[in-house]
């Protein structure tokens, strides 16, 4: 099982970013991918996943301004950030879990977003 998280860069704020995870060794339509993010000093937080059959889950810190979609013949799942803010600054990770909220079975590499204010 792999996961590649693509998609990072810098960024203004109130700008847009869309952040892609490729899985190879799995399907979509079996596993739940989440998306987590790091910032410098700060723990990892969840703050999306889209279960198997497809329904998405958005933590607080991220409603109304991220969405999490899939593409199942490609086996990407995207992450769409709108109106982007210094605050989101992080390393952004996928990952691979059975289901959303339960433990994760891989990890993605991380792909960085620098939002300047």
């Amino acid at each position: 099982v792999q996961l590649q998280a693509s998609g990072g860069g810098l960024v203004q704020a109130g700008g847009s970013l869309r952040l892609s995870c490729t899985a190879s060794g799995i399907s979509l339509r079996d596993h739940a991918i989440g998306w987590f993010r790091q910032a410098p000093g700060k723990e990892r937080e969840r703050i999306l996943c889209i279960s198997a059959d497809g329904r998405a889950n958005y933590e607080d810190s991220v409603k109304g301004r991220f969405t999490i979609s899939r593409d199942v013949a490609r086996n990407t799942v995207y992450l769409q950030m709108n109106d982007l803010k210094p605050e989101d600054s992080a390393v952004y990770l996928c990952a691979l879990h059975p289901a959303c909220g339960g433990f994760t079975t891989a990890w993605g590499q991380g792909t960085e977003v620098t939002v300047s204010s």
